[in-house]
C-alpha cells in the first residue's frame, strides 16, 4: 500500500488509509474513517468516527511556540469532521495549562486552514480556506470564519458568529453576530444564519435589540450590559451574550463608523 502506519496505532473498523500516508505509533482513529493519500498524523492524535481528511493534512505536529519543550500534549478531533487539503492541527502546550487543541464534531476545516496549539474548536464550525487561528483561541458551536481571515492569539469568537473573509481579529466576537472589514467591526446579527438552524423570529429580534442597547444607546459596554440585564427577561441567548461580555479577556469588536 506504500504507507506506513505504526503497529501499535489503534484503527478502528472499516478505516481506510490512502497511500503515502504516514500514521505515528500514539494514534486513535475511530470507526469509519477516511484518510486519504499523503496524509501525516503525528504521535497524540485521537481522531473520531466517520471522519474525513485529505490529501497533505498534518495533524498533531508539535506546537509552534518557542515554550514548547517536548512534552506529551494532544490533539483531539470529535465525529464527523472533514479536514480538507494541507490544512494544519497542532498539538497543545503544557504552558497553556491545557495541554489539548480541540476540534469538535461536525465541522469542516477547508484546505490550507491553520489551527494552533490550544485552540478550542467546538462542534458545527465551518473554516473557509487559508484561516488560520493563532495559539488558545476558542471558536465556540456554529461559528462561521471566511476564508483568509487570522485570529490573534487568545482570541474568543461565539456561538452562531459569522466572520467575513480577509478580517483580522483582533478582539472577541460575541454570540449570533456578523462581522468584518479591517480592522474587524460589528456589522449586525447573522439572521439568515439564526433562522436556518432554527431560531424563532422572537428570539431573533431579541438579540437585535439586546445589539441595539449594547452599540446604538451611548452607553459603555459595563454600563449597557447592565442595561440589558435589567430590562430584558432571561433567556439562553441575552445570558449567553452577557457571560460572553463578561469573560472577553480581549474586549469585544466596536460597531462600525457608516
Amino acid at each position: 500500500m506504500n504507507n506506513t502506519i505504526h503497529p501499535n496505532a489503534q484503527l478502528g473498523p472499516n478505516v481506510e488509509v490512502g497511500p503515502y500516508t504516514y500514521i505515528a505509533e500514539h494514534v486513535e482513529i475511530g470507526e469509519g474513517t477516511w484518510i486519504g493519500p499523503n496524509v501525516t498524523i503525528f504521535d497524540y492524535v485521537k481522531i473520531g468516527k466517520n471522519c474525513r481528511i485529505f490529501p497533505g493534512a498534518v495533524i498533531g505536529a508539535i506546537p509552534q511556540d518557542l515554550k514548547y519543550d517536548g512534552e506529551v500534549t494532544y490533539v483531539e478531533i470529535g465525529d464527523n469532521t472533514t479536514i480538507r487539503e494541507c490544512a494544519t492541527i497542532n498539538r497543545g502546550t503544557a504552558a497553556s495549562g491545557k495541554y489539548k487543541t480541540v476540534v469538535g464534531n461536525d465541522c469542516l476545516i477547508m484546505s490550507y486552514v491553520h489551527i494552533a496549539h490550544d485552540c478550542r474548536v467546538g462542534n458545527h464550525c465551518i473554516f473557509s480556506s487559508y484561516a488560520g487561528i493563532a495559539g488558545e483561541t476558542d471558536v465556540e458551536d456554529w461559528a462561521i470564519i471566511g476564508g483568509a481571515t487570522v485570529a490573534h492569539q487568545f482570541s474568543h469568537i461565539g456561538q452562531h458568529a459569522m466572520v467575513g473573509g480577509a478580517s483580522a481579529v483582533g478582539k472577541d466576537i460575541p454570540p449570533y453576530t456578523l462581522s468584518g472589514r479591517n480592522p474587524i467591526v460589528f456589522e449586525g446579527v447573522n439572521i439568515v444564519g439564526l433562522r436556518r438552524r432554527g431560531f424563532s423570529n422572537d428570539a431573533i429580534l431579541e438579540i437585535q435589540k439586546i445589539y441595539e442597547t449594547l452599540y446604538n444607546c451611548g452607553l459603555n459596554v459595563t454600563d449597557a450590559c447592565k442595561k440589558i440585564e435589567s430590562e430584558f427577561k432571561q433567556t439562553p441567548e441575552r445570558d449567553a451574550i452577557l457571560k460572553f461580555i463578561s469573560e472577553s479577556k480581549r474586549g469585544i469588536i466596536k460597531k462600525a463608523n457608516v
